[in-house]
């Protein structure tokens, strides 16, 4: 009984040929901290600094004022630089302080999230190509997925019928990620279908400020103000400090008139954003931009690495992504993603195969360019040669 007591918790055949293999190239790792691309230690030291001799616990249900406040600055100065078409005035208040829960990550403000909207047996749509994370979510709190189809043909975009295609009576919310992991489409003006369905938007943004031939991602909130939105995101990207473990959920007006009071209930009863983070915050945000800005033009320069690279490959047909920081890839001429993903790491590469995204339409890989670029070019060069 309980939590997935029927699972098969295996290790499958990828991973123990990745445990016995040795000398190959990593194109699959998320994590910024292992790519050397750490937020400058100075910052980290004089944010927290005078925490340490005025610190007193006083928890705040919503999360740390001074921390909510900057986080609503950020957005106001998203909207400020024009970056939304369409934004008016009254959009800015979908970002008001109070409108702002802090979390330990993402992952708890999915869980409060699913909490709030779901009860067991109800379902959230999302996208056919998704994170094994969402899986374990659901499962947590019995509730399914139920998918979406993203359209490779047009650069994965929203397949709008199979919204309505995919929604029943149990259909509590809509989950989307823009810009999306692994693709990179990035959701540029409003989804007709989602008025449609009148449902609360969970939207996903960690990869907001990681854009590569799209200039801006629009937050979900300035889309479409007349559904209740929820828009994630969090430290773990932004600055890339996974460790630090703070995220946060902002709400726009229609949904924090709905559902404010009960979340708030929700985030008080685990407290769970540790306090000298909160504290140090606007700090981050204050001074940590010039890294932002080194870390999109590295996964940029990656991106025109890897294209460069794979454009000699007849093999491999991919989109140009319009953000994010991966490549998901289709390779011609074989119909195992398991057996492909095992033949290049024979010679020399490990990338992940499409059906750890849960995707299953034709043979993908998934390419990381958050990768050091000597690095990446080196296992880029394999890969093609494996691929000849």
């Amino acid at each position: 009984m309980g939590f997935l007591a029927d699972a098969d918790l295996s290790t499958n055949r990828i991973e123990r040929a990745r445990l016995t293999s040795v000398g190959y190239i990593d194109l699959t790792s998320s994590n910024p901290t292992q790519q050397g691309l750490l937020f400058p230690p100075q910052v980290l030291h004089d944010a927290s600094a005078d925490y340490w001799a005025t610190r007193q616990y006083a928890p705040d249900a919503r999360g740390d004022a001074r921390a909510r406040e900057a986080i609503a600055a950020y957005y106001e100065g998203r909207w400020k630089v024009g970056r939304f078409e369409g934004w008016n005035s009254t959009n800015l208040q979908t970002f008001k302080p109070s409108n702002l829960f802090l979390t330990a990550s993402t992952s708890e403000a999915y869980s409060l999230l699913f909490s709030l909207l779901t009860e067991p047996g109800d379902n959230v749509l999302a996208p056919d190509v998704g994170y094994p994370l969402f899986d374990f979510l659901a499962e947590l709190h019995h509730i399914t997925l139920k998918p979406y189809r993203l359209d490779e043909l047009c650069g994965w975009q929203i397949d709008e019928s199979s919204l309505l295609e995919a929604a029943d009576e149990r259909t509590r919310a809509v989950l989307l990620i823009s810009p999306h992991n692994p693709t990179g489409a990035i959701i540029q003006s409003p989804i007709s279908n989602l008025q449609t369905l009148n449902l609360p938007i969970i939207c996903d943004e960690v990869f907001a400020e990681f854009t590569y031939s799209v200039a801006h991602t629009p937050v979900m909130s300035a889309l479409h103000p007349e559904l209740p939105v929820f828009v994630l995101n969090g430290l773990s990207k932004l600055f890339a400090l996974p460790d630090l473990k703070l995220g946060w959920i902002a709400l726009n007006d229609m949904a924090s008139g709905q559902y404010a009071e009960r979340l708030e209930v929700l985030n008080d009863t685990f407290l769970s954003a540790n306090s000298l983070t909160q504290y140090m915050l606007p700090a981050l945000f204050q001074q940590g931009w010039d890294f932002v800005m080194q870390q999109r033009e590295h996964v940029r320069r990656n991106f025109d690495l890897a294209l460069r690279v794979l454009a000699g490959c007849s093999a491999i047909s991919l989109h140009k992504p319009d953000g994010g920081y991966n490549l998901f890839c289709k390779v011609r001429g074989w119909d195992d993603e398991e057996a492909l993903v095992l033949h290049l790491l024979e010679r020399g590469v490990l990338v992940h195969p499409g059906y750890f995204f849960n995707y299953e339409r034709g043979v993908h890989i998934m390419i990381s360019c958050l990768t050091k670029a000597e690095q990446l070019e080196a296992g880029l060069t394999k890969l093609v040669e494996a691929l000849a």
